[in-house]
């Protein structure tokens, strides 16, 4: 299916929720696929939304990992944001993993790495990015109880550490944070250390509690909601902002927002509902392209805008919001502009799943049979990860994975079939 009937399939899907500043339908054909290549991990969070049975799952082979990811081409084209996770994925075997990144940057996807960081060293990425990584998303946060520190305050060392392995190897630096009851009130100090280190840090996602898999505790309370979090940014950027300038899927499920970062200010990129409606309408062939970094799509974003007349007005009116708000900050900083955009994801409660919203999901999860949403993912996940699969090798022949278990092996009629041995973890 080509890229533009993907795009019409995916608007068809929205279009109880649609906006006309809706990137979805218009210049992506989903948010992000994760492919979960392990379900172990290395730390036993308070919120986990893995199995009771994830320590004991042997990791599904390479050739349905590859599967999966041809899948994701299949369903929503190229260039498509995948996320390699788990479990943590750095548990896998590293040459495996070096294995499937590889793959899926040669199938044209962007690959992001979604770790706890433990696992995952500077050699490691190095390898990563030479293959082709986009993306290094570290999960660090006190649900994670990790020996010696207490606060998010003291997080900040392991976070500065690993800014540090991800520096100057080119790849946008991600950083997920639960926020939950008991770190709320710690939210400011969080975001204080994003905002300084923007020069790194490309994205700043905040995962608010949610009641799922195998953690320990429920569903948060009052104090933490997409409203307060967005407050609390608001607060630090001494400004209201534009949250609703730019839709990436559900209202209820996600706010998006793209600033720029100057001597410690924080600016939107665009408050202008309006002009993303009209960018996203009249420039398709723009937003449809894919780009291999930042400073090619905005090259390509001037030279189409300059081969259209129509928009010449707009484009000076949008660059002197810029020059007019952003000029003392810059010249304070000598002339460093950063981008840093926060998103906030509002999962869903295991036992209180809204079908609209899962119909809308723009965060799915390659299945064995295809894409899910990640909150119904995670709110049936036996049913997925416990299954016995009929795997295809390299030699054509049938090789059953079975999770949890040895089955005896078995021949059918039209083909071999080989029983997997266990993974080993490194």
């Amino acid at each position: 299916m080509q890229r533009a009937d993907i795009l019409k399939s995916t608007l068809n899907r929205m279009q109880h929720i649609d906006a006309p500043n809706q990137i979805l339908g218009r210049s992506q054909t989903i948010g992000c696929v994760a492919v979960e290549i392990t379900q172990r991990c290395n730390l036993d969070c308070s919120l986990c939304y893995l199995s009771e049975h994830s320590q004991s799952i042997k990791d599904i082979p390479l050739a349905e990992v590859f599967r999966r990811l041809d899948m994701v081409v299949k369903h929503y084209g190229r260039g498509v944001n995948v996320q390699i996770t788990g479990g943590d994925p750095t548990l896998r075997k590293h040459k495996e993993l070096i294995e499937i990144v590889a793959y899926a940057a040669n199938i044209g996807l962007y690959p992001a790495l979604f770790t706890n960081g433990i696992a995952a060293t500077r050699s490691l990425l190095e390898k990563l990015a030479e293959v082709g990584l986009k993306d290094i998303a570290f999960h660090v946060d006190t649900t994670q109880k990790r020996t010696g520190y207490s606060s998010e305050s003291q997080l900040n060392e392991i976070r500065a550490e690993y800014l540090e392995r991800a520096r100057g190897l080119g790849l946008m630096v991600i950083f997920n944070t639960t926020v939950h009851n008991d770190n709320f009130h710690e939210l400011p100090e969080i975001l204080k250390f994003f905002r300084d280190n923007a020069d790194v840090i490309g994205l700043a996602s905040f995962n608010l509690q949610a009641e799922t898999g195998r953690g320990e505790w429920g569903s948060r309370e009052a104090i933490v909601s997409q409203a307060t979090v967005k407050q609390t940014i608001e607060s630090l950027a001494g400004k209201q902002l534009p949250w609703e300038a730019v839709r990436v899927g559900h209202k209820d499920c996600h706010s998006y927002l793209p600033t720029l970062v100057t001597h410690g200010e924080i600016f939107p990129v665009v408050e202008d509902s309006r002009l993303v409606a009209d960018f996203l309408a009249n420039f398709a062939e723009l937003t449809n392209r894919q780009y291999s970094n930042r400073r090619e799509l905005i090259a390509t974003a001037l030279k189409t805008v300059l081969k259209n007349p129509e928009w010449w007005g707009r484009a000076l009116t949008f660059g002197w919001y810029h020059v007019k708000n952003l000029t003392k900050a810059m010249l304070l900083s000598k002339g460093q502009v950063h981008q840093l955009t926060f998103f906030i994801q509002n999962f869903m409660d295991a036992r209180n799943l809204d079908a609209d919203r899962i119909h809308a999901c723009s965060f799915m999860v390659m299945t064995d049979e295809g894409p899910v949403s990640m909150c119904e993912h995670n709110a049936k996940r036996d049913n997925y990860i416990l299954k016995t699969l009929g795997v295809t090798n390299e030699k054509g022949q049938i090789e059953i994975y079975e999770p949890l278990s040895k089955p005896k092996p078995t021949r059918s009629k039209n083909s071999d079939i080989k029983l997997l041995d266990t993974v080993e973890i490194f």
